[in-house]
Parts: structure tokens; C-alpha cells; sequence
């Protein structure tokens, strides 16, 4: 299997994707707003992936947070707010509030989920645990369900319980910490100057969700642990603080190799991650040119990253759109919406 997750390049596979995805065997794939028309359209693109590889738990992936980090919309899709929205707490609330918060966030979750499974879609780029500073850049803002790590914590916990109520996975992002960076790591290369006394508080929602099955990395440089390499390509901070530190154990996915955080042509991007220690190295843009380049360089996938993929992929499972699913989605944001 190849260590890699991938875009597509439209609404259906074309016969050139078809044969290179049949022969490689990617580890899943990743959608866009470009792979989506409709449900219908949606969900037999997902099932063609699916008899492609002859793996029902095959992961598909989908940045689907709530608010402006939404693939599916309206019209065909609800509207999900955004993470700080949600969660709708000052700093320091009262208990009675933050218990309302942690329901309310399972219950959106568990709905968006729902949504999610009825499309073949079996993963989620969410929750972000990013710890937002007031003088970063806005990349994550009200991403973020809150400035305090331990509330990030807890409503990260929710939302996992709430995907996985809903037969869905959640990536844990963007570890070891995204919240103190200057620059969005889309467009240049973030560099965190901050102690490593300060870093605790970002990796402090990432300690507590250890055992989350599924992190993506961040694409920034922490000068306090390897003032060279930003996270997904540092073995040193893969080995020492993602792993060591912070327990995490689950399968690591690099962010997009695309983003212009990172140096090098698109097969050296991908090498260097997997190099550094992630299990898998995402390739989001469905450029078949470029994944065939990733596809011929890359190693096959290691054991210890199969396991961590079997592990991840265990508890997935889908459904069929229905009036009664539906009914069961509808009940759960009008449950939500009683909580604000």
C-alpha cells in the first residue's frame, strides 16, 4: 500500500485516475469542493473509490469543520458553525456552561458526522487544537473553540465522541500547535520563536487527545526544538514531542504537501515527510502528474504505519441517506440549539 492520501481531480474518477489508483493503491484520499455536485453524485463517488480498492474501511477524507472550513454546504448540505461559535464560552466560564458546551459540540458533531457517513465520507479534518495567541495570524481564529487549552481539550473530546457516535473519524490538527504562528503556512514558511516553556500550553489540548486515532501536522518551525525543519519534516520533533512528549501513538498525516510552507518538488515534499516520521504524506490537489512522481519515489508503506491504519480505520462505518436519517440528524441540531 502506498503511504499516501490523495486528491481528486473532479466529480468523477476518470479512467487515467482509475488505472493509477488501481495499480498504486493508495492508503485513502482526500475531497474538495471540485468532487462535490450533488448527494447522489457524492455518494457514488465514494462507493466507486471504495470497489476501486476492495476496502470498506478505506479512509475518505474531508476538511468538513463548520464555518469558512467547509467542503459541503448549502444547498444540498447544512450549514455547521464555526468551532468558536460553538462553542460560544468566554475564557474563564462557569461549569454549567462549559458542561452546555461539551453537549452541544457532541451533538453538532455526531450531526455533521451523520451528514458525512450518508456520503461515503468516513474521516474529518476536525477538531483543530490549535491554541490561538492575539497577535498570530487569523489563519486559525475562530477555527479554535477557545484561547484556554484546557477548554480546547475538552471540546476537542467532544467532537471526537460525536464523529465516532456517528461511525466518523476526526484528525486531531494541527499538531504540536498552530496557534502562535505569524503566517499562514498556505502561502510561507511559519516560524514559532516562543520558549519552550511557552509551547506547553499548545501541546497541552494535543497531550490530552493522545489517543485520538488520526493528527495531521503543522507545517511551522518551532526554533525551541529544531530551529531548522518545520514539524512534518523534523524526525526531531516527530520523535521527541509528537510522539514522545505527547503520547500520540495514532496515525500522523502530514498537511499538504502542496502548501508553500514546504520546499522542493512534490516527491521530495513527500519523501521528507514520510523521512521524518509520518505514516502518511497527503497530497490534496488531484495533479495525477504529481502523484505519479510521489507514486515512483515514495517507500512502501512501513509496518508500524499499517497498524496505525488498520487501528484508525477499525471503528469506521457508513450508512444510506433516509427520511430517517435525516429525522435523527434534525433532532440532534434542534437538541444543540437547546443548549445555547
Amino acid at each position: 500500500m502506498l503511504p499516501a492520501i490523495f486528491g481528486l481531480s473532479g466529480p468523477r474518477l476518470t479512467e487515467d485516475e482509475q488505472a493509477f489508483f488501481r495499480d498504486t493503491n493508495p492508503a485513502g484520499y482526500i475531497l474538495f469542493a471540485r468532487n462535490l455536485d450533488n448527494p447522489q453524485q457524492l455518494r457514488a463517488l465514494t462507493d466507486a473509490l471504495r470497489n476501486l480498492a476492495g476496502r470498506d474501511d478505506l479512509p475518505i477524507l474531508i476538511d468538513q469543520e463548520g464555518g469558512r472550513i467547509a467542503r459541503l454546504g448549502p444547498p444540498h448540505w447544512r450549514a455547521w458553525p464555526a468551532a468558536a461559535a460553538l462553542a460560544g464560552l468566554s475564557d474563564s466560564p462557569a461549569s454549567t456552561d462549559l458542561d452546555r458546551a461539551i453537549a452541544r459540540v457532541q451533538c453538532n458533531y455526531e450531526a455533521l458526522g451523520l451528514e458525512l457517513a450518508a456520503m461515503g465520507i468516513n474521516v474529518t479534518c476536525a477538531p483543530v487544537l490549535d491554541v490561538p495567541q492575539p497577535d498570530a495570524h487569523d489563519i486559525i481564529g475562530d477555527r479554535a473553540f477557545a484561547s484556554a487549552p484546557e477548554i480546547v481539550a475538552k471540546l476537542g473530546r467532544a467532537c471526537l465522541a460525536g464523529l465516532q457516535l456517528a461511525g466518523v473519524a476526526g484528525v486531531i490538527k494541527h499538531i504540536p500547535g498552530h496557534g502562535r504562528a505569524l503566517s499562514d503556512s498556505h502561502e510561507s514558511l511559519p516560524r514559532v520563536i516562543a520558549s519552550e516553556r511557552d509551547l506547553a500550553a499548545d501541546c497541552a489540548p494535543f497531550i490530552e487527545l493522545a489517543d485520538a486515532s488520526m493528527a495531521m501536522t503543522a507545517h511551522v518551525i518551532y526554533e525551541a526544538w529544531d530551529p531548522e525543519h518545520c514539524a512534518s519534516v523534523s524526525a526531531r520533533v516527530i520523535r521527541e514531542q509528537i510522539r514522545g512528549r505527547m503520547g500520540f501513538d495514532g496515525l500522523l498525516i502530514s498537511d499538504d504537501l502542496d502548501m508553500k510552507a514546504l520546499s522542493g518538488g512534490i516527491a521530495a515534499r513527500a519523501t521528507a515527510v514520510l523521512a521524518a516520521g509520518c505514516d502518511i504524506a497527503l497530497n490534496c490537489w488531484g495533479r495525477l502528474d504529481d502523484m505519479k512522481l510521489i507514486a515512483e519515489q515514495v517507500p512502501a508503506m512501513t509496518p508500524e504505519a499499517a497498524s496505525r491504519l488498520t487501528r484508525a480505520c477499525a471503528r469506521l462505518h457508513l450508512t444510506q441517506a433516509s427520511s430517517a436519517l435525516s429525522a435523527r440528524i434534525d433532532a440532534l441540531v434542534a437538541r444543540r440549539e437547546s443548549l445555547v
